[in-house]
């Protein structure tokens, strides 16, 4: 089956520009705090809905081309992703792990040093999230 992967090419992307802009002092130092508050927590939506279109185009992925004998879903995102780790959909399923933990952060409360933790996730997911966006074009039959 064929994956459409635009959504996940155009949310990738838009977080690499969200982290892009925000890592660029030049840039954000012409901002006062509101206003890069602001755009960090841009970064944030974008890592949100980023990660949330990652894992599901593994599960998808996985639901079509796993082995007969591991058709089952996994019962966990963990689980999930050491199944793409070990069909080569992702590298180590470890910062998979952090990116998990940092978006149910953002879920359940607001407050701006979680914002900080769960921005820095975000700027570590990119070149996960980019990663599995080629590999996926490269297994997408």
């Amino acid at each position: 089956m064929h994956l459409d992967l635009g959504s996940l090419k155009d949310a990738v992307n838009a977080l690499s520009e969200a982290v892009r802009k925000s890592e660029d002092p030049s840039f954000m130092g012409q901002f006062d705090v509101t206003v890069r508050n602001l755009i960090r927590s841009g970064v944030i939506q974008h890592f949100e809905f980023t990660y949330e279109l990652c894992w599901k185009f593994i599960q998808r992925w996985l639901a079509v081309n796993a082995p007969q004998g591991e058709s089952g879903l996994p019962r966990s995102r963990r689980d999930l992703f050491r199944m793409a780790s070990r069909h080569g959909l992702i590298g180590e399923p470890t910062p998979w792990f952090e990116a998990g933990d940092a978006r149910n952060i953002t879920s359940h409360t607001y407050d701006w040093k979680k914002a900080d933790i769960v921005y820095g996730a975000a700027v570590r997911f990119l070149p996960e999230a980019s990663d599995l966006l080629a590999r996926l074009e490269q297994h997408n039959d």
